[in-house]
Protein backbone atom coordinates (compact mmCIF):
# COMPACT_ATOMS: atom_id res chain seq x y z
CA UNK A 1 0.00 0.00 0.00
CA UNK A 2 1.82 3.36 -1.17
CA UNK A 3 1.80 6.12 1.95
CA UNK A 4 -0.65 8.49 1.80
CA UNK A 5 2.38 11.29 1.73
CA UNK A 6 3.58 9.30 -1.63
CA UNK A 7 0.43 9.76 -2.80
CA UNK A 8 0.13 13.70 -2.15
CA UNK A 9 3.37 14.45 -3.56
CA UNK A 10 2.75 12.64 -6.46
CA UNK A 11 -0.74 14.32 -7.37
CA UNK A 12 0.73 17.29 -6.41
CA UNK A 13 3.63 17.24 -9.09
CA UNK A 14 0.72 15.11 -11.58
CA UNK A 15 -1.45 18.47 -11.20
CA UNK A 16 1.55 21.51 -11.14
CA UNK A 17 3.44 20.14 -14.14
CA UNK A 18 1.01 20.37 -16.63
CA UNK A 19 -1.11 23.36 -15.44
CA UNK A 20 2.35 25.43 -15.49
CA UNK A 21 3.98 24.91 -18.67
CA UNK A 22 2.41 26.32 -21.52
CA UNK A 23 2.97 23.30 -23.89
CA UNK A 24 2.14 19.91 -22.39
CA UNK A 25 5.16 18.42 -20.60
CA UNK A 26 7.40 15.89 -22.37
CA UNK A 27 7.67 13.25 -19.55
CA UNK A 28 11.46 13.05 -20.37
CA UNK A 29 12.46 15.85 -21.41
CA UNK A 30 10.82 18.64 -18.62
CA UNK A 31 10.95 18.82 -15.34
CA UNK A 32 8.29 19.55 -13.35
CA UNK A 33 8.14 23.48 -12.99
CA UNK A 34 9.85 25.39 -9.90
CA UNK A 35 7.23 26.74 -7.35
CA UNK A 36 7.91 30.18 -8.46
CA UNK A 37 6.41 29.06 -11.98
CA UNK A 38 2.68 28.48 -10.79
CA UNK A 39 0.03 30.57 -10.64
CA UNK A 40 -1.25 31.49 -7.09
CA UNK A 41 -4.67 29.12 -7.81
CA UNK A 42 -1.88 26.02 -8.32
CA UNK A 43 -0.01 27.16 -5.12
CA UNK A 44 -3.49 26.69 -3.61
CA UNK A 45 -4.39 23.37 -4.71
CA UNK A 46 -1.15 21.64 -3.83
CA UNK A 47 -1.27 23.16 -0.20
CA UNK A 48 -4.91 22.04 0.09
CA UNK A 49 -4.07 18.20 -0.24
CA UNK A 50 -0.96 18.58 2.08
CA UNK A 51 -3.34 20.47 4.37
CA UNK A 52 -5.49 17.85 4.66
CA UNK A 53 -3.49 14.73 5.17
CA UNK A 54 -1.55 17.14 7.60
CA UNK A 55 -4.76 17.85 9.31
CA UNK A 56 -6.23 14.40 9.12
CA UNK A 57 -3.34 12.54 10.43
CA UNK A 58 -2.09 14.29 13.53
CA UNK A 59 0.05 11.05 14.53
CA UNK A 60 1.79 11.09 11.30
CA UNK A 61 3.00 14.80 11.33
CA UNK A 62 6.34 14.46 12.80
CA UNK A 63 7.09 12.10 10.14
CA UNK A 64 5.93 13.89 7.25
CA UNK A 65 7.72 16.78 8.94
CA UNK A 66 11.00 15.14 8.59
CA UNK A 67 10.57 13.71 5.33
CA UNK A 68 9.82 17.51 3.97
CA UNK A 69 12.84 18.69 5.43
CA UNK A 70 14.78 15.32 4.41
CA UNK A 71 13.61 16.37 0.83
CA UNK A 72 15.04 19.44 1.40
CA UNK A 73 18.69 18.78 2.07
CA UNK A 74 18.84 15.83 -0.96
CA UNK A 75 20.77 16.77 -4.14
CA UNK A 76 18.65 16.89 -7.33
CA UNK A 77 20.53 13.77 -8.04
CA UNK A 78 19.28 12.01 -4.98
CA UNK A 79 16.13 13.29 -5.32
CA UNK A 80 15.59 11.89 -8.78
CA UNK A 81 17.09 8.82 -7.56
CA UNK A 82 14.26 8.96 -5.13
CA UNK A 83 11.41 9.75 -7.53
CA UNK A 84 12.60 6.53 -9.68
CA UNK A 85 13.25 4.25 -6.97
CA UNK A 86 9.11 5.27 -5.91
CA UNK A 87 8.13 4.56 -9.78
CA UNK A 88 9.90 1.03 -9.09
CA UNK A 89 7.94 0.22 -5.93
CA UNK A 90 4.63 1.75 -7.59
CA UNK A 91 5.14 -0.95 -10.38
CA UNK A 92 6.13 -3.98 -7.90
CA UNK A 93 3.11 -6.34 -6.64
CA UNK A 94 2.21 -6.99 -2.95
CA UNK A 95 4.62 -9.60 -3.00
CA UNK A 96 7.61 -7.72 -4.18
CA UNK A 97 6.95 -4.45 -2.03
CA UNK A 98 6.76 -7.44 0.80
CA UNK A 99 10.36 -8.53 0.17
CA UNK A 100 11.63 -4.82 -0.77
CA UNK A 101 10.09 -3.67 2.23
CA UNK A 102 11.80 -6.95 4.29
CA UNK A 103 15.06 -6.36 2.55
CA UNK A 104 15.34 -2.52 3.01
CA UNK A 105 14.14 -2.94 6.77
CA UNK A 106 17.44 -5.42 7.44
CA UNK A 107 19.69 -3.91 5.58
CA UNK A 108 18.70 0.69 6.07
CA UNK A 109 21.25 0.53 9.01
CA UNK A 110 24.39 -1.29 7.26
CA UNK A 111 27.10 0.52 5.86
CA UNK A 112 27.93 0.46 2.46
CA UNK A 113 30.14 -2.14 2.44
CA UNK A 114 28.05 -4.57 4.59
CA UNK A 115 24.89 -3.86 1.89
CA UNK A 116 26.93 -4.53 -1.04
CA UNK A 117 27.80 -7.86 0.46
CA UNK A 118 23.93 -8.40 1.26
CA UNK A 119 23.18 -7.74 -2.30
CA UNK A 120 25.39 -10.19 -3.27
CA UNK A 121 24.22 -12.60 -1.75
CA UNK A 122 20.69 -11.89 -2.37
CA UNK A 123 21.76 -12.35 -6.10
CA UNK A 124 23.17 -15.48 -5.95
CA UNK A 125 19.94 -16.84 -3.79
CA UNK A 126 17.34 -18.52 -5.09
CA UNK A 127 13.20 -17.67 -5.40
CA UNK A 128 12.92 -20.28 -2.52
CA UNK A 129 15.72 -19.41 -0.23
CA UNK A 130 14.96 -15.41 -0.78
CA UNK A 131 11.67 -17.02 0.53
CA UNK A 132 12.75 -18.47 3.38
CA UNK A 133 14.61 -15.47 3.92
CA UNK A 134 11.74 -12.87 4.23
CA UNK A 135 9.49 -15.31 6.18
CA UNK A 136 12.77 -15.48 8.64
CA UNK A 137 13.17 -11.95 8.49
CA UNK A 138 9.19 -10.29 7.75
CA UNK A 139 8.99 -6.23 7.40
CA UNK A 140 7.52 -4.61 10.48
CA UNK A 141 6.22 -1.85 8.70
CA UNK A 142 3.64 -2.34 6.05
CA UNK A 143 3.89 1.36 5.39
CA UNK A 144 7.90 1.29 5.42
CA UNK A 145 9.36 3.40 2.71
CA UNK A 146 10.53 2.09 -1.21
CA UNK A 147 14.06 0.61 -0.93
CA UNK A 148 16.74 3.44 -2.37
CA UNK A 149 18.00 2.75 -5.87
CA UNK A 150 21.10 0.53 -4.78
CA UNK A 151 19.41 -1.90 -3.05
CA UNK A 152 18.85 -5.49 -4.07
CA UNK A 153 14.86 -5.86 -4.79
Amino acid sequence: MKSLSCLVFAAALALAAPLAAKDPPRPDTDPPPRWEQLTEAQRQALIAGVREHWNNEPDKRARMLERAERWQRMTPQQREQARKGMERYEKMSPAEREQARAVFERTRDMDREARHRFRDQWRDMTPEQRQAWIQAHPPVRQDAPPPPHDHPH
